[in-house]
């Protein structure tokens, strides 16, 4: 029967944003929650890689494990003198630290640009031993006063360098700390080594002027 018919509700009066929840307002850029936390990255990471491989057992597995991840001994070898010749040629990059700046390349290439005597400083400790095993008093006596007066001309030069390489790296760079001390030191050490030892190599020729 007609009046038992649930008539259908009106729409005239409606307020147009009484919409049905479920077929949205309209704005195709709007998305739904997730309802869920993101998660983080490191859990997110820990998902893709799956579960961590069990921890060996024995010392067998242990060793075998350790080889397996150990790079390949040719592959070290050729990144060592890959890191040799870098380090030869100045780098920056692969240098110690107290290698390292313009400033301390002013310094080296300022102590290679001449000789020094301070150069024959190894030399000096193998004649120091020997004369500690020579037994020959007379040999022992003669060894030891050269020792002693080459020793004192080292030392005298080295204070001389010091002074002499600390004024011109601070007339090069005037906007740089210098310390004196510091420089002195690492001028010294570097004069003190056999020229052919010295690393970085000498960019410098003798009697040249930096």
């Amino acid at each position: 029967m007609r009046f038992l018919r649930r008539s259908a509700p009106s729409t005239v009066g409606a307020d147009p944003t009484d919409t049905d929840p479920a077929q949205g307002n309209g704005d195709s850029t709007r998305t739904a929650g997730k309802g869920r936390p993101t998660p983080k990255r490191r859990e997110a990471e820990t998902k893709r890689r799956g579960p961590a491989p069990a921890p060996p057992r024995t010392q067998r597995e242990a060793s075998r494990l350790a080889r397996a991840n150990r790079p390949d001994k040719e592959q070290r070898r050729r990144d060592a003198a890959e890191r040799r010749e870098r380090m030869a040629a100045g780098d920056d990059r692969v240098l110690m630290p107290r290698d390292r700046g313009p400033v301390k390349a002013y310094i080296r290439d300022v102590v290679d640009s001449r000789p020094h005597l301070m150069g024959l400083f190894m030399p000096l400790a193998v004649i120091v031993v020997l004369s500690l095993l020579v037994q020959v008093p007379s040999v022992q006596q003669y060894l030891s006063m050269f020792s002693l007066v080459a020793l004192s001309v080292m030392i005298i030069e080295g204070i001389y360098l010091g002074a002499s390489v600390t004024k011109k790296a601070r007339a090069k760079f005037p906007d740089a700390t210098i310390n004196p001390v510091t420089t002195g030191w690492y001028a010294f050490t570097r004069a003190s080594q056999l020229r052919r030892l010295r690393i970085p190599k000498p960019r410098m020729a003798r009697g040249a002027n930096p």
